[in-house]
């Protein structure tokens, strides 16, 4: 029986994992998550891991009602414990650069780590796959876009690929309104085809999402950002593609359920049969260019990488601020971009390194805290 790790349980990714767990029978090595006792106290009860991590403010309410046998820990330690705990897989599915310290926690012990968390590739890349080779871990994609792309790599060598093609829905408003900086936090969180949590939808209606996507796409399969392409498919059931030097592509097509590529990534290399309705192949598929006039905030992305060193930290971390002080009505939707392009004009570049980023990260917050 497998055993599996999952680190954002009551997240959207890790409760979709444990539906998996459901259907394979998975066996629940540990649970790690952050303030969400009522769920976290489900989770628990029904697949009855070793060991739980949990935010220390719940730990009063979740401590009374642990089944026998079950280990409970808190903080960034106690994740860090549930990340090495023996296991098949784990899956860092924590969203945001909170993830990063539990996923190279894993990288450490050895795990095969199922990266759901894309900010940690964003950010911190070369540094991660340094952690991996170094204690011989394996890494391989969750996200939808880059498990595609994995599956259409298998069996094909680095030089044979022209470039890497990753699909945008376009979001709520690839066409309208018109003027975007009236979009209200309620608009912006009505995603037309994924049920996602409040952060990457909302960076989904930016594009900023792509944007990370194309940065984790370049480091976690070591390509020129220079070969990664955007399009714009508002079906969203053409996942990711890949183009060849010979003029040959190859795609992923699939349904809007991320618990297929989580399957994957968990089952891989194999494929086994899941209790889900086949995608019917029917209907129109549309593809367009994406309008980098009306979304920024991809170009910026692309900006960060070709900066390097900690630009893609500072510009990771200047999002999750300015996102926050949207939803809290603090400032305009378009204003977001603003934020993140004033972060890379004005950004004291240091080379890669595990201090320098947590220097970054903080001068970063610490700055549009205090300025929105």
């Amino acid at each position: 029986m497998k055993r599996i790790t999952i680190l954002g349980s009551t997240g959207s990714i890790g409760t979709q994992t444990l539906d998996v767990a459901r259907w394979r029978g998975y066996q629940i090595a540990a649970l790690g998550a952050g303030k969400n006792s009522d769920l976290l106290l489900e989770q628990i009860n029904e697949f009855k891991p070793r060991l739980v991590a949990c935010d220390e403010s719940i730990v009063t309410q979740i401590k009374p009602h642990l089944p026998a046998g079950v280990k409970l820990v808190s903080g960034p330690e106690g994740l860090d414990e549930a990340a090495q705990i023996e296991a098949d897989v784990v899956v860092a599915a924590i969203s945001g650069s909170a993830g990063l310290r539990s996923t190279v926690a894993a990288l450490r012990a050895g795990q095969n780590v199922a990266l759901a968390n894309k900010e940690a590739m964003v950010v911190a890349g070369p540094l991660v796959w340094q952690e991996a080779r170094k204690h011989g871990a394996s890494i391989t994609p969750v996200d939808s876009e880059h498990s595609a792309l994995f599956q259409c790599l298998v069996g094909e060598s680095k030089e044979s690929i022209a470039s890497l093609v990753l699909t945008a829905s376009g979001g709520p408003f690839r066409l309208e309104p018109r003027d975007l900086s009236k979009v209200s936090p309620a608009q912006a969180l009505k995603h037309p085809n994924w049920a996602m949590g409040a952060k990457v939808t909302i960076d989904s209606s930016t594009l900023f999402n792509k944007g990370l996507e194309v940065l984790e796409a370049h480091y976690l399969f070591e390509i020129p950002l220079e070969k990664i392409e955007v399009v714009i498919h508002p079906q969203s059931l053409i996942h990711s593609l890949v183009r060849f030097k010979d003029g040959n592509l190859k795609a992923q097509i699939g349904p809007h359920d991320m618990r297929i590529p989580i399957h994957y990534a968990l089952e891989y290399p194999e494929r086994p049969q899941i209790p889900l309705k086949p995608l019917e192949l029917k209907g129109s598929w549309e593809l367009f260019e994406p309008d980098h006039n009306r979304f920024p905030c991809l170009n910026l992305a692309y900006r960060a990488g070709h900066m390097a060193g900690v630009a893609p930290c500072a510009l990771n971390a200047a999002d999750e601020i300015a996102v926050k002080a949207f939803m809290d009505g603090k400032i305009a939707y378009t204003d977001i971009a603003k934020v993140l392009e004033e972060t890379l004009e004005h950004l004291e570049q240091a080379p890669l390194s595990w201090e320098t980023l947590a220097e970054t990260d903080r001068l970063t917050r610490e700055h549009w805290a205090k300025k929105l």
